[in-house]
């Protein structure tokens, strides 16, 4: 076959979705597949429900557009994905992208009300469809394996900034402080005590009562929905017991929930340019790129392990041509950038998800229940969305990848904590960048001098 014939076979692999092998688990029985794929897809949809608020929330935009995107991002991802098990939605790694664009263009999540986005938003769009675009053409080029390289030590790194940054993010909230603080962490502190006056010990109990709730629910059983009945338990306490005590609703500070724009056409806008704003769109844009690429072949691969995956593995190619899909479209429907979720993917396996229709049925589910709860979810307090997060920004911090990373040498644990530390104090990218930088440099001396030393060692 010449490279021509290769290269239309891929194009048809890619935009075939139920003739890639993903839906060979059918030939076991396809009535039993289908039961145990609808039934993961509303056991994932009941969890991804708050964590999709969450992370709309922490990004500086409304509810909506977590609810939304999530769905849609299961629907397009399990048609075009690379995965059998994968379950795309918001992940905590783009909330520092996210919001840096909102705050970049002018605007932030109180500036967002039920019909009127702020320019930010349309920038958003932006910026994710030409991420979308390039992701579609790193599939097609067949770049997948090349983005896997990214050294371990730096994917650690980068994930303990982001789960620390997350968790310092939602600071505000837990405090009970209504005033906005600022992004970077370092300014943070003078707002938070020239606003400690407004401490709320109710509001720390509550998203310490969420975070506990939801931690020791998911450890009892996977099938139990931990986030949202925690969310639950904490409405009913913010209208009972608590409803004079001064908490802030998500309706407060985002306005109520639009069930008539569930379905929009958002379109990109694109900003007056100069040389820093183009710059700014290039930073961005190739930040959602990174994200997508690197949080979704992980996800994958591990996907694959969990599930014992003994038929077709995921297509690292295909798997990228999917997330620019998600990633193009999504921001056009009332969305923002999606990618592999690996909490709601370990999710839908271990509750019997085989196929990709099991994040068909979430995105379904998912809209039906979000329309018939809208006027509830609205009346969350914000301090249950604090303490949803916290519990997130926690997991993603894993003291076996730490203590793997220890094993290997100095210079990949430098990597680790510089990219860590870049990404808290600084931001996503150049945190990443500069470490992979490094990398490329000087890893040839150290990894060289590991492996004599292991060999010198017997190992």
């Amino acid at each position: 076959m010449n490279q021509k014939e290769t290269f239309a076979e891929r194009i048809k692999l890619f935009f075939m979705p139920f003739h890639d092998g993903r839906y060979e688990d059918m030939r076991q029985g396809w009535k039993g597949v289908v039961l145990r794929d609808f039934v993961a897809g509303l056991i994932v949809a009941m969890v991804a429900i708050p964590l999709a608020m969450g992370f709309a929330i922490a990004s500086g935009l409304n509810p909506v557009h977590g609810i939304v995107g999530g769905a849609f991002a299961g629907l397009l991802g399990s048609l075009f994905g690379g995965s059998k098990y994968q379950v795309y939605g918001p992940t905590a790694a783009y909330i520092p992208i996210i919001f840096g664009i909102m705050v970049t263009f002018g605007g932030d999540g109180a500036q967002v009300v039920a019909e009127k986005y702020s320019d930010g938003y349309g920038v958003l769009v932006l910026c994710s469809v030409c991420a979308g675009l390039i992701l579609i053409c790193l599939g097609v080029f067949r770049a997948g394996t090349f983005v896997a390289r990214v050294p371990h030590s730096i994917v650690v790194g980068f994930t303990i900034g982001i789960s620390l940054t997350i968790a310092l993010t939602q600071i505000g909230d837990v405090l009970g402080i209504k005033a906005k603080l600022p992004y970077p962490l370092l300014d943070k502190i003078p707002v938070i005590a020239q606003n400690i006056g407004e401490f709320n010990i109710f509001a720390v109990l509550l998203a310490a009562g969420t975070f506990l709730i939801t931690k020791y629910l998911l450890r009892i059983s996977f099938y139990i929905p931990g986030p949202l009945i925690a969310i639950g338990l904490g409405y009913v306490a913010s209208e009972t017991i608590l409803k004079s005590q001064g908490l802030t609703a998500a309706k407060d500070k985002y306005g109520a929930i639009p069930t008539s724009d569930f379905f929009l056409f958002t379109p990109p806008t694109l900003p007056p340019l100069s040389a820093g704003i183009v710059f700014d769109l290039a930073f961005y844009t190739i930040a959602i790129v990174f994200v997508a690429a690197i949080e979704s072949l992980l996800c994958s691969r591990m996907a694959d392990r969990m599930a014992d995956n003994k038929g077709i593995p995921y297509n690292p190619n295909k798997e990228l041509f999917g997330q620019g899909m998600v990633n193009t479209f999504v921001p056009l429907l009332n969305g923002f950038p999606h990618t592999g979720a690996l909490a709601r993917t370990a999710t839908n396996i271990k509750v019997g998800g085989m196929t990709p229709l099991a994040g068909i049925f979430k995105c379904w589910t998912k809209l039906a229940m979000a329309f018939f709860l809208a006027a509830y979810l609205d009346l969350v307090p914000m301090a249950c969305i604090a303490g949803i997060l916290a519990y997130v920004a926690m997991n993603m911090i894993k003291m076996e990848e730490i203590r793997s990373v220890h094993k290997m040498n100095g210079f990949h644990m430098f990597l680790m904590y510089l990219t860590a530390a870049v990404v808290l104090f600084k931001d996503f990218l150049s945190g990443v960048l500069v470490s992979i930088i490094i990398y490329a440099l000087f890893h040839r001396f150290f990894d060289k001098n590991l492996d004599k030393s292991a060999t010198d060692e017997g190992v």
